[in-house]
């Protein structure tokens, strides 16, 4: 009996050891896991991907046991989406798509990636047709592309993608859900939930952790920085052209106006925001400031020690290529840049114009004039020839030499042949020219 005492003893020893192994109870709440909401807003472009891969860094390092997209996003653009979209792929912890407002266009896609979909009541997710710049659809090699992109993504995680394919082509017909021929398919969050396309419905954030099954996680949020919010706000596609036109504006404004003021001002700083915007969003590198600023060094030069145009060409060289090595999309720098070089000589034309030069470019353009008012004369305009007669020393033809008072002048006829020895009368005189008209049938004559 003792024995079995002793036996009975040690077992409920080794049971309670192994229990202390296993995880606890609470631990089926989600107590002790860490979850990461990372924000997906504004337009899907590349500052919003340096965003992620910096937020997602910081989660895994973290240790975080699931991480949370908030979704809220009219779309953007396709190859920033596509990398968005690979990087939610290989994150290795479990990943959701929760949509707080809007999942349109890139958005929709970005969401489709994610292990699953959560959808706040009101939201939408939908609307991903390609369009160019012009706000047109795109071409259809683009777009059938975009069609096997978003089919590949609803198949990712088992779902139907006919209303993938739906929600980027308007020639498929679901009218079931507001999609008839001719319209993209939008789904409301119970849509979604009807169709697969979402695996719940959640109104705030508790509700969201337990369906997860964490309600007792640890909870953190990543925040954009200032910096990438001034990143994401001068990578737009949009803004790059508007800050390039008025940096060079600005400085070229400044070359027209004496010291320096606000146009330098505004056209460094444009700059300066460009490349650090870039900078920050990861595009650029230092070598990108260092090619930027031997540009501006040599365009000094040329201004100053002219060189035959040659350091001015290396210069604007050098410059444009820093901005295609910032740039994300060589396409869409260069059209910036033309954009921005339009602009500039259209203002410079106008500008010297009607104000004409009073800045450093003074210093090295010759603007001043030769004018008879300020007591320049390059020939004596007589006058008082007018008027007189002469002979015709020589065949006028029309040109020759005639005599008139004993001085011999180099002559023009007004037209035609005049022979030699013939009478003719000065009628108008212009610096050295003087024209001549042959004296016929008595003409007065004045000697």
């Amino acid at each position: 009996m003792k024995r079995v005492r002793i036996i009975t003893f040690t077992l409920m020893i080794l049971l309670s050891f192994l229990l202390a192994l296993l995880p606890t109870s609470a631990n089926s709440d989600g107590e002790g896991k860490l979850v990461y909401y990372i924000p997906v807003e504004q337009a899907v472009e590349r500052g919003l991907l340096a965003f992620l891969e910096r937020s997602v860094d910081t989660a895994l390092e973290e240790g975080a046991d699931h991480i949370v997209f908030e979704v809220d996003t009219p779309g953007g653009l396709v190859d920033a989406a596509g990398q968005i979209a690979n990087l939610i792929k290989g994150i290795p912890v479990p990943t959701t798509a929760y949509v707080v407002g809007e999942a349109m266009s890139a958005g929709a896609f970005i969401s489709l990636n994610a292990d699953q979909i959560v959808m706040v009541p009101g939201s939408a997710m939908g609307a991903a047709q390609v369009i160019d710049g012009s706000g047109t659809a795109a071409e259809d090699k683009a777009q059938s592309a975009w069609l096997a992109t978003m089919k590949e993504a609803a198949e990712l995680n088992g779902r139907d993608p006919i209303y993938a394919l739906a929600m980027a082509d308007p020639e498929i017909d679901l009218p079931d859900y507001r999609a008839q021929a001719g319209s993209l398919l939008t789904l409301t969050a119970s849509e979604a939930l009807e169709v697969g396309y979402a695996e719940a419905i959640a109104a705030d954030r508790e509700e969201l952790l337990a369906f997860l099954g964490l309600e007792n996680a640890i909870e953190r949020e990543m925040e954009i920085s200032f910096a990438e919010q001034i990143a994401r706000f001068v990578t737009h596609p949009i803004v790059i052209p508007i800050l390039l036109s008025i940096g060079s504006m600005g400085l070229v404004l400044e070359l027209y106006s004496p010291g320096f003021g606000i146009p330098g001002i505004m056209g460094l700083s444009a700059l300066f925001l460009f490349f650090f915007g870039h900078l920050v969003a990861g595009f650029a590198g230092m070598e990108t400031f260092i090619l930027f600023g031997v540009g501006i060094i040599l365009l000094l030069i040329e201004v100053f020690v002219p060189g035959f145009g040659i350091f001015g060409i290396i210069g604007i060289g050098s410059i444009i290529g820093s901005m295609v090595l910032a740039s994300y999309s060589t396409a869409n720098i260069l059209f910036s840049l033309l954009i921005a070089a339009v602009l500039t000589i259209i203002m410079s034309v106008l500008f010297f114009k009607y104000v004409g030069y009073s800045g450093p470019l003074k210093r090295v353009i010759l603007t001043d004039s030769i004018k008879t008012d300020e007591g320049y004369v390059s020939n004596v305009t007589r006058q008082e020839m007018v008027g007189k007669v002469g002979e015709a020393l020589t065949v006028l033809r029309p040109s020759g030499t005639a005599l008139f008072d004993d001085e011999r002048l180099d002559v023009v006829s007004e037209g035609g042949y005049i022979a030699q020895g013939k009478k003719v009368k000065i009628v108008a005189t212009a610096g050295s020219r003087i024209v001549v008209r042959e004296v016929r049938n008595n003409e007065n004559e004045k000697s």
